[in-house]
């Protein structure tokens, strides 16, 4: 076949599309001429090689460059990620200043591996529609050069401050990660991805054994291109049975993935692709033979990890594929390269078995060796795979590449479709087949699982310290899908998970405040975990509990941390609260902070800037702000600051008393935080909505009239003396029938989701068939009639 002549691309509208040039660079530490290049300088390499590429002076196409877009690091793709050499603060500009570049617009895209070709097809878009003209995109990793130098004695610097507009576009994290995630050890990659792969094995019906070989003979073929590529980091050939074979080198990371089948992060690479549009290209005097056009292109979105229906496929991304194919007009028997994101295998055989291609197709599914041979550079891999496609696709004029671009956990999948016959920009339907996907039902998820479970998908996780079972399952009695972990030192566990087949086995779950417990029968469960019946201890090491007849006093006992919160004292609260309630002899609580400056500052920011595990129990913010059937009555008695979770305590109390000095906020967003613990739900219902949103929005304070004057809080003390009018009003309490009051409270909760005031004045509850059988209701009107003070007994 021959390229693209002057009679095939005439016709042509001038502002099509067409890459012109294509660039990679790397080293490797063990190499013999390695300089400890920064990222910036490997995106640099892989820039001017680009601008070589195009057969044109490289500084009459740097000149005519009016875009830059930027691949992030890992050092810059999540919130507080370190750089312990340094960094750009304006990536995509450092690279266009050493290529000589001078654009007028520069990006900083999203995180995810998606992002090369997302940005080839969206900058393809713009040259297409006129909005710009000419256009690098380039992404680099140093992590190799980082690891090797950080510890260095005359380690490098490199920090870069580079003037200049820059449009960053965020991390992109949105849905890739959520708490019962982060609660449950699933915050690393290779967890994640095995749930899939294990899901999948589970399937087909295929054994550990069967299913681990299919993975090797996967990967052998990549190892084999990777060993031949100049710019692989690892370029080793292996076999199928070295692949998937445990030894000290290849140790397990996360069942069913040892170390040489998944992504390889420890990399010095660059990659770079110039795009301009035809009329651009003839200016520059570009050659057609290096023309490239993108014949077929798709963005799409998965469902988040946890709400997919299928944790063993991903159909967006067969979507993706499907439609570019479509778009060019060709199927997949008609493609000659075929390059597929392989961070784990089943990011491989989730898009072959969609396209029905096999592990042994004579055309291979790399063309650099793929990312645990070739290399894992962090969210820039396919900007390799487009610079080796466009090179093939050079080779063999006529011929058709196919690159798969994966972001995020199966998450994110971007398409392009190549060739050198010329062709018109074409539009894809990605935005209506992404309201499709939306439109997919989603698992009903169980954030607090208890009782029988079927495994739905799996892995354990293998530590220098030992091992950690994760489990997705399905709640028996309601379908509901939650995550759980082992318990620490049940081994019971593991004999499950290490069974032929995990996926459909019984398991036990039981929830906690620090995160969700599996065990393999209930009965285990109880030996590491015996139920205790609600109970008052002697003492406590961070609350005082006070008992004065019917009367509990509880008292958060961190003066000297304002009577913030951090686990332990949320244990505690959570354990007393639990007695109280259970307890038929206490009638009313008060909760109040020691000394007379704090009722609660809240959650203990220092202690959560610590790293140290950081949750709240299943009830809530100090055992309340999540607790369900609140029947007898809590009063907050607020002296000084209720800041935060401290008013959001207070918020979930019956009645409030304020001592005249009292200053109530919802601070969290002063320190990047939301008042998730109630306050957003909580306030708007009890005040004006603009007052809300103005407190929520501001985290101003509100004092102790105007507290008052919005119904928070039920009375004022005078200064220090909250906890004496709590008293007072407790009694006032305590002298009626505890039933009723109890009754009383639980009707309003039966009835408080009724609209219509009549429905719910008439609704039927169990609260009146109580009341007619109470022993109080009795005794009051008896009392009445005999006119006696009446004798209480709370049922």
């Amino acid at each position: 076949m021959e390229g693209p002549s002057v009679s095939t691309t005439h016709n042509l509208d001038p502002r099509t599309p067409v890459i012109v040039g294509v660039g990679q660079y790397a080293e490797r530490i063990e190499d013999s001429d390695y300089r400890g290049m920064s990222a910036v300088d490997l995106a640099a390499g892989a820039g001017s090689a680009a601008l070589t590429d195009t057969g044109a002076d490289p500084a009459a196409v740097a000149a005519a460059i009016d875009t830059v877009a930027g691949i992030r690091q890992f050092e810059t793709s999540s919130p507080g990620a370190p750089a312990p050499l340094g960094k750009s603060n304006n990536y995509p500009r450092s690279v266009a200043q050493r290529i000589g570049a001078k654009p007028a617009r520069a990006i900083l895209e999203v995180s995810g591996g998606q992002g090369p070709q997302h940005l080839v097809t969206e900058l393809a878009r713009a040259i297409a529609s006129g909005e710009i003209s000419a256009a690098m995109i380039f992404g680099s990793e140093a992590i190799s050069t980082v690891r090797h130098l950080a510890a260095a004695e005359n380690k490098p610097d490199f920090t870069e401050t580079v003037d200049g507009d820059l449009e960053d576009r965020g991390f992109g994290l949105k849905g890739l990660m959520s708490m019962t995630a982060v609660d449950h050890g699933l915050t690393d990659a290779p967890s994640q991805y095995a749930l899939f792969d294990n899901a999948r094995r589970a399937r087909l019906g295929q054994g550990r054994d069967e299913y681990a070989a299919s993975m090797g003979e996967l990967f052998a073929p990549f190892t084999k291109i990777a060993a031949a590529n100049p710019y692989s980091a690892a370029p080793t050939e292996r076999t199928a049975t070295e692949l998937v074979t445990p030894t000290e080198r290849n140790r397990p990371i996360a069942d069913p993935y040892t170390r040489f089948v998944v992504a390889r992060d420890q990399v010095n690479q660059g990659a770079a692709v110039i795009l301009t549009s035809i009329q651009v290209a003839q200016e520059l005097g570009v050659p057609q033979d290096k023309w490239v056009f993108l014949h077929g292109h798709a963005d799409l979105r998965e469902k988040d990890l946890l709400d997919r229906q299928d944790l063993s496929r991903s159909p967006a991304a067969v979507m993706a594929s499907t439609h570019a194919l479509e778009v060019a007009g060709v199927d997949t028997a008609e493609l000659s390269s075929i390059d597929l994101y392989s961070c784990f295998p089943i990011a491989v055989s989730n898009v072959a078995d969609g396209l029905g291609l096999t592990a042994d197709d004579p055309r291979g599914l790399t063309l650099t060796g793929g990312l645990p041979f070739f290399g894992g550079a962090g969210n820039n891999y396919s900007m390799h795979a487009i610079a080796e496609t466009v090179g093939q696709c050079r080779k063999e004029p006529g011929s058709f590449g196919f690159v798969g671009a994966n972001g995020g956990i199966l998450s994110k999948y971007s398409v392009g479709i190549y060739a050198t016959t010329p062709t018109e920009w074409r539009e894809d339907r990605s935005s209506q087949l992404q309201d499709e996907i939306n439109a997919w039902p989603v698992v009903p998820m169980a954030d607090h699982p208890d009782g029988w479970a079927t495994i739905e998908s799996y892995t354990v996780k293998h530590g220098r310290t030992g091992r950690t079972g994760i489990v997705i399952g399905r709640l028996e009695t309601t379908g509901e899908r939650f995550t759980a972990t082992g318990v620490d030192g049940d081994t019971g566990i593991f004999e499950v998970l290490d069974a032929p087949e995990p996926i459909g086995q019984q398991v036990f779950v039981r929830s906690f405040g620090y995160g969700n417990r599996v065990t393999a029968t209930d009965t285990r469960m109880n030996e590491l975990h015996p139920p205790q019946a609600p109970r008052l201890r002697d003492d406590y090491e961070h609350v005082l509990v006070h008992r004065d007849g019917h009367r509990l006093e509880i008292t958060i006992n961190r003066p000297q941390a304002r009577n913030a919160l951090f686990p332990p004292a949320h244990e505690e609260l959570d354990e007393i609260f639990d007695a109280y309630f259970a307890d038929p002899n206490l009638w009313v609580a008060i909760i109040t902070g020691a000394g007379d400056q704090s009722f609660s500052a809240g959650n203990d920011l220092i202690y959560s800037a610590s790293g140290k595990p950081n949750y709240i129990p299943t009830t809530g913010f100090a055992g309340l702000t999540s607790r369900r059937g609140m029947n007898k009555p809590v009063i907050a008695a607020v002296n000084g600051f209720a800041m935060g979770g401290g008013l959001e305590t207070a918020l979930a109390c019956h009645l409030v008393v304020v001592d005249e000095n009292a200053q109530l906020a919802l601070s969290e967003v002063k320190v990047g935080l939301f008042a998730g613990a109630g306050g957003v739900v909580r306030l708007p219902r009890m005040i004006p909505p603009k007052l809300a949103n103005e407190l929520i929005f501001t985290g101003r304070r509100m004092g102790a009239q105007e507290a008052l004057g919005h119904g928070l809080a039920n009375r004022i003390a005078p200064a220090g003396k909250a906890l004496q009018i709590a008293r007072k009003l407790a009694d006032e309490i305590i002298v009626n029938s505890p039933t009723s009051v109890r009754l009383s409270l639980e009707m309003m909760e039966q009835t408080q989701g009724i609209a219509d005031v009549i429905d719910a004045v008439t609704a039927r509850t169990t609260a009146v068939d109580d009341l007619m059988t109470s022993e109080d209701m009795i005794e009051g009107l008896t009392a009445f009639a005999q006119k006696r003070p009446p004798h209480w007994r709370n049922r």
